[in-house]
């Protein structure tokens, strides 16, 4: 090996470790902890699998993402479902599905091919369903302030003000 090379080597190797102690010490004295994943569901694993019939028979995920599971190549959007449950009741949610217009419950600044459809033509019990699962999709307290964010900014366009 010439002069030259062994110079890069030790550079590198210099370069290598010292990051390598950086992170390590770090690691040792981040007082940060993950809290792990903020939401959570509290429906039956029949209601689950009902609800989730719907929402493929709806195609609901063409504007939506629920378990923030999404088509990476596209652009998602309507609200992420995720934590709805601690932001609207049972009742609202089947008013909502009820409505003819549901812009005319919650306005939104959607294109109108992304705006929420009327699903008032579903049977009630379809609709009551899907207002029991989506009341069951649960997000920690610890988050609670982040999902009122990201549903106000997708929904407005503007920053979220608490």
């Amino acid at each position: 090996m010439k002069q030259g090379e062994k110079i890069i080597f030790v550079v590198i190797a210099i370069v290598v470790v010292g990051f390598m102690v950086r992170n390590l010490w770090h690691l040792n004295t981040s007082k940060e902890v993950d809290k792990g994943i903020p939401y959570y569901s509290t429906a039956s694993a029949t209601l689950e699998r009902a609800a989730m019939d719907i929402y493929r028979q709806q195609n609901c995920k063409s504007c939506h993402s629920l378990w923030t599971v999404r088509d990476l190549m596209k652009s998602v959007p309507a609200p992420i479902l995720d934590g709805m449950g601690s932001l609207r009741s049972e009742d609202w949610f089947y008013q909502y599905f009820s409505a003819i217009n549901p812009q005319a419950i919650l306005q939104s600044r959607l294109k109108k091919e992304y705006q929420m459809p009327s699903y008032a033509q579903l049977p009630d019990n379809d609709r009551r369903l899907l207002a029991r699962y989506m009341s069951s999709l649960k997000v920690q307290d610890w988050y609670l302030e982040e999902t009122r964010k990201a549903e106000h900014e997708i929904l407005t366009g503007q920053k979220f003000q608490p």
